[in-house]
């Protein structure tokens, strides 16, 4: 399979029918191909973006052996990811070869390289509920519909009912012929503008954060694609920092009532106030550095 790097700078966020384009340079690892389940009445393909994700990943892949594929796309992993997908018969593994281009484009680049137009978007700390997946499998897909399941998140194996974490939706079960993840570095979606919307009913279990370090480590990549979105388009300085900052803190721990979590309710809140507070002085400095 051979792509195309050249076109990697297009806009590929929207798909109305015809060969899916090749718009990215990467390196494909196959796994084995039996199969030994049944798949969903319409061919579903799941897409996964890792980087160092062995924590999670086996387990996001077992939740997924329904699908007929999984398209795992690593954008540079140095720990166990690769070798873990590899021992799962329906994925289909490839590796990004040069720089990650953001979320948004990231995720489009993963849903291009699947075989099958439906695509199901999880992360490498999401998990599909088995009733969740019988759920998938048992509708009736459209394509003008975008279906959204809940989430359930969690934080050190505790299930995070505050803090703005809860009621949690994303729309992740779509048709790429007919839409597609916006192209944002940070804060992508899948954009629904004028198709319908499906809410399901089970949830998909998320466990974002299972450490201090991934904490520091995604406040850091995510202030720092956030300058990057932003620069030239956003104003900043210190004052907005430390305001927006000291506002999220409060709607967090107070408002949204992180302060009846106990402990896990304050750590959040407080990284959900530095990471506002950290993009924005990252923002500033990417606004000077610019001519």
């Amino acid at each position: 399979m051979s792509f195309s790097p050249s076109l990697l700078n297009g806009d590929p966020s929207h798909y109305e029918g015809g060969a899916v384009p090749r718009q990215f340079t990467a390196t494909v690892h196959t796994a084995g191909t039996s199969r030994n389940w049944s798949a969903a009445v319409t061919p579903i393909s799941a897409t996964i973006l890792t980087k160092n994700s062995a924590a999670h990943l086996e387990e996001v892949l077992i939740a997924l052996h329904w699908c007929d594929e999984v398209v795992v796309f690593d954008t540079g992993s140095t720990d166990d990811t690769m070798a873990i997908a590899q021992r799962h018969a329906n994925v289909q593994l490839y590796r990004l070869e040069g720089s990650f281009p953001g979320f948004g484009r990231a995720h489009q680049q993963a849903a291009a390289l699947a075989r099958h137009d439906w695509i199901l978007s999880v992360d490498s700390d999401e998990v599909v509920s088995v009733a969740l997946a019988r759920e998938i499998a048992a509708l009736p897909l459209d394509a003008r519909i975008v279906y959204a399941m809940p989430f359930h998140n969690y934080y050190h194996g505790r299930r995070i009912t505050s803090c703005g974490w809860h009621p949690d939706r994303h729309e992740r079960l779509f048709n790429r012929r007919t839409t597609n993840f916006c192209a944002s570095a940070v804060h992508e979606r899948v954009q629904a503008d004028n198709l319908f919307v499906r809410q399901l009913r089970h949830p998909i279990r998320h466990y974002s954060y299972h450490s201090t370090d991934d904490f520091l480590r995604k406040m850091r990549s995510y202030g720092q694609l956030f300058a990057e979105q932003h620069a030239g388009h956003k104003s900043s300085g210190l004052g907005k920092a430390v305001t927006r900052s000291a506002w999220t803190f409060f709607k967090s721990y107070l408002l949204q009532r992180g302060c009846l979590q106990g402990g896990e309710g304050f750590v959040i809140s407080a990284y959900k106030a530095q990471t506002v507070f950290w993009k924005y002085l990252l923002l500033a400095e990417a606004n000077r550095r610019l001519p």
